[in-house]
Parts: C-alpha cells; structure tokens; sequence
C-alpha cells in the first residue's frame, strides 16, 4: 500500500507540473498521454501488474490473447497468408502486451511452414518488455525490440487493442457550442486528487455533426490517425511494402457519433472493474476510448494504404478456421474461446481493419461478412 500511495503522489506531482506548464489547463490528450506513459509513473511505464484473467492476480483486464490461446493460433492464418501475398518475412507487432499473441503468432507460423525471419516489438513499456522477454526468450534472436520508427518496413504489422490506448482529445457540445475538454487544479473538497475538468470553447469539430441539440460529449482521435499515416508512408517506403491488422472495440462513424452516444466512450480499467473517471487513482488504472474506424481507415486510404476489410472479430476469426479449432479442443478450452466471439463478450464490439499496400488480395479473415461498406 506505501508503495502504491508513492506512486500516486509521485504521478500526481508530475501532472500538476505540467498543468502549471501548460497555464492551468492541461488538454485531456496531454494528461491521458501523462496518466498513461509517463516514464516509471504512468500506469504501462510502472512495475504494477495490468493483464490477468482473475483480479486475485492484481490484474486489471484481460485481453483475448491472455483469455485464449486459440486467439493467436486462428489469427496466425491470416498473418502467415498476408505474408505470402507480400512477399514479405516480417511481422510488427505494436503494443505486444505481455507477449502471449507474439508466443501465439511464433509458433503457429512455425507450425505453418513460414520463413519468418524476424519478429519486430515496438512497445513503449520498460515493464512489459522485461515480461516479453522472459516469455519469448526461447525464440532469441528472431524477436527483436525495436526503441523508435525505421524510416521504412516491411511485412504484416499486427495491433490487437493498442489505438484504443492511444491518447484522444474530448470535445464537449455544450448548449449548442462546441468546447474542447482539459484538466485543472481543484480543491481537496472537490477532488481527493485536486483535478478537475474544465470546458473551453474550441475550433476543434468531431467529423459529424451529432443529430439533435442536447448536449454531447465525445472523442476526436488525431494521434491515432497520425500513427496509422505514419505506418502508412513507411510500408509504402519499403520495396514490398506489406499488410497490417487492428483488432481493437469501437464503431464506424455513423455508430460512434450517434446522438444517444452523448457520454463519449472513455473508460477505466482497475481489478477487473469499469469506471467513467480518469481523474482518479491517476497512474493505478488504464484509461481507454473506443476506436472510431471510420477516422482510421480514412487515415490509412488518404496516405495510401487499401482497406483490405473491416469486420466483427467474431466474423474474422471464424472465417480464419476458429470453429474448427475449437472442435479439436476440450471443453475448457472451449468455454474460454467462445468468448472470443460470442456478441454479448467479445465477438461484436471488437472489430477487425485490415490494410495493404501495393496489391490488394481477399484476405481469408474478411471472406464473408465485411462490412467495409459500411465505414
């Protein structure tokens, strides 16, 4: 408890410095950013735990990889088809996590007969890369962490639930007006932790118009959109260019700005519990949105990426042979996997967007079911 109690007023010193940096109003993309990376202090750049299927662990969430391991054996498939249809011996995976997909993805491709010459980490997690080194040591060499961006790559690049950690502006309609929403000092009556919101007006628009006029609060996604044209121009800067996969929860456009969405999609994650305020236990808990789809796949086609597909996960992962996976498992294995794609767990809100470069190919995951059409 003391060790936690000093990593809160440690982060908490660090974002009151920079609300007095940034004259008393920290833009919520800069505290998210702050709450979620600050080095040693953020809460991927501490020692506390994050993924585990019980919060008797001290785990705060599980993703599907830690839920099944089914889920990186179905989705190494499609890894190793786009792999083929590139030309290409590379994967990239940002965000790896723990390292179960990686250790999933390793050896199922090595199971498919794949000349995968390397295996490429970038994660900005001192902590968790220690973990995926440990688990993936009997790989050695073949897996490598990478500390910043080449100027090209190439290969099939895989992201399962990293554009939802990546920092979002909130942007609050307010009688009409649209505001842009940041954190400032609030008194220990307010707050327990002295933050507190403030709304000022902005230029700033969501891509919609919301139907209605009730007030409405949302997210807008520049850093996402900057990663993904980012990827963008270094795939294409490569000689065989290549694939990438998001897996990840959110909405198309036309779902993500709908007008009963008034409340936005910021969400907490602490001992396997949901809350709405990230301006508590700053640093003890992950903060997310929903992935707005639409915004990303815009993103990926205007720096000259082709959306290979967009799909319910269940859909991508039953079109990749999940069902028959599942038939050749036991039962407890089972009953975890149909999690994966079940509509009320997992299966609905987590979607699938695909992207490649030069040539485009039906890729085997968005077989029946894409729903590009409706981005």
């Amino acid at each position: 408890m003391t060790e936690l109690h000093s990593l809160t007023t440690a982060m908490l010193e660090r974002v009151h410095k920079a609300i007095l940096a940034a004259q008393g109003w920290l833009p919520f993309d800069q505290f998210m950013a702050l709450a979620l990376y600050a080095p040693g202090l953020g809460y991927y750049a501490n020692q506390q735990p994050k993924f585990g299927t019980m919060p008797q662990s001290g785990s705060d969430f599980v993703t599907a990889p830690e839920l099944s391991p089914l889920f990186g054996v179905t989705l190494a498939r499609q890894v190793a088809e786009a792999l083929k249809a590139t030309g290409t011996h590379e994967v990239w995976e940002f965000g790896a996590g723990s390292g179960a997909l990686a250790h999933q993805l390793l050896s199922e491709l090595k199971c498919l007969g794949c000349n995968l010459q390397r295996y490429n980490i970038m994660d900005l997690s001192s902590p968790l890369k220690a973990r995926q080194q440990t688990l993936l040591a009997e790989f050695g060499d073949q897996v490598q962490w990478r500390h910043q961006w080449p100027d090209s790559l190439q290969g099939v690049v895989v992201g399962n639930e990293v554009l939802d950690a990546m920092p979002v502006k909130l942007l609050h309609r307010i009688r009409g007006e649209w505001h842009e929403r940041g954190v400032v000092f609030a008194s220990q009556t307010q707050s327990p932790d002295g933050l507190a919101w403030e709304d000022r007006p902005s230029h700033l628009r969501p891509p919609v118009e919301p139907q209605g006029d009730h007030d409405y609060l949302t997210e807008i996604q520049p850093q996402g959109e900057a990663f993904v044209a980012s990827l963008a121009e270094r795939l294409l800067a490569s000689e065989k260019g290549g694939a990438a996969f998001f897996l990840d929860y959110g909405f198309p456009e036309a779902e993500y700005f709908h007008p009963e969405r008034h409340m936005g999609t910021v969400m907490c994650h602490q001992g396997h519990k949901a809350d709405t305020n990230p301006l508590a236990c700053v640093g003890l808990k992950d903060i997310t949105a929903h992935v707005n789809f639409t915004g990303i796949a815009l993103a990926g086609q205007d720096a000259g990426l082709q959306v290979l597909g967009y799909t319910s996960q269940a859909r991508f992962l039953l079109n990749l042979g999940l069902a028959e996976r599942m038939a050749q498992s036991g039962l407890a294995e089972r009953a975890q996997a149909i999690k994966l794609i079940n509509e009320h767990e997992m299966g609905e809100l987590f979607k699938v967007l695909g992207f490649a470069t030069h040539d485009h190919w039906q890729a085997q995951g968005f077989a029946a079911g894409d729903r590009s059409h409706r981005l």
